[in-house]
């Protein structure tokens, strides 16, 4: 299979298109091909497949072997692949994904290839049981969680896939890779989530590190991104819009008043093409 190597701040991916559906043991090929030492190594593989819905569909399996339901670097790296490749010519296009649905993108092209892209990540979900969480409430804002003997206080949203946001004081020396596994798999959440460690420097801007569940530590996460900004909101250390600092790069992000909806801007970019000898 012909696959181009892809990133969104350094969230790596395996991009394939031409398949009219996933091929045989996914899960495996994703394992073994994701390998930063016997693969190709990417946090995950993305397949741009045909949608009924939208003008292309995107299917993103973690390094992990799992289904991601939603993941806002690859659908960046998504759209300027189909447009850098001449599958489409259009600026404004959509694309489906799993836990979003069909989602607008907008391009920005220079030179003939994608810069930039902005998402339209939806209106972000905040009831508990939907997120999901083990919790009830409309939201769940600043609610405290115990793992080790260690109390987090985080504020759960989903973007189509789960996240919990908690702040610390300084997000880029955080050791987030001894709490990010242990809150990842905790039993307040019946699907795991993705955890951000996030510190607010001012009103339109946020330091955060992720651990993303299925894949582990990454450069970049743009769902949690997303879901960093409106915790933010919703806990009053932000207004609607602020750049999101992560460690592969920044991101702005958007949460509108007039349609409730999250928007993402960010860059995306090829790195090289290959073969997997299956």
């Amino acid at each position: 299979m012909e696959f181009t190597k892809m990133h969104g701040l350094g969230n790596d991916f395996l991009v394939f298109y031409g398949l009219k559906q996933l091929p045989d043991q996914v899960s495996g090929l994703a394992v073994k091909y994701c390998d930063r030492h016997f693969g190709a190594g990417a946090d995950g593989l993305v397949f741009i497949l045909p949608s009924e819905r939208a003008d292309f569909r995107m299917v993103i399996i973690n390094s992990d072997g799992t289904e991601a339901e939603q993941c806002g670097n690859a659908i960046r790296c998504a759209a300027k692949y189909v447009y850098d490749h001449g599958h489409t010519d259009r600026t404004e296009i959509t694309i489906e994904t799993l836990g979003a649905g069909v989602q607008p993108v907008n391009l920005g092209v220079e030179g003939g290839k994608v810069k930039t892209v902005r998402v339209d990540m939806g209106a972000p979900i905040l009831e508990g049981r939907l997120i999901p969480t083990a919790l009830e409430g409309a939201e769940i804002i600043d609610r405290p969680i115990e793992v080790d003997g260690e109390t987090f206080r985080f504020t759960g949203v989903s973007m189509g896939n789960p996240h919990a946001v908690i702040y610390v004081e300084d997000a880029p020396s955080y050791d987030f890779r001894t709490w990010g596994p242990k809150l990842e798999s905790h039993p307040l959440f019946p699907r795991k989530t993705n955890v951000e460690f996030a510190t607010v420097s001012g009103p339109e801007r946020i330091e955060m590190r992720v651990w993303e569940r299925g894949a582990g530590p990454t450069l970049a996460c743009g769902t949690g991104a997303c879901a960093t900004l409106v915790s933010s909101v919703l806990n009053g250390l932000t207004g609607r819009s602020a750049w999101v600092g992560l460690a592969g790069g920044d991101l702005f992000i958007e949460w509108s008043a007039e349609d409730n909806h999250v928007y993402m801007t960010g860059p995306a970019e090829t790195v090289y093409r290959g073969v997997l000898e299956l």
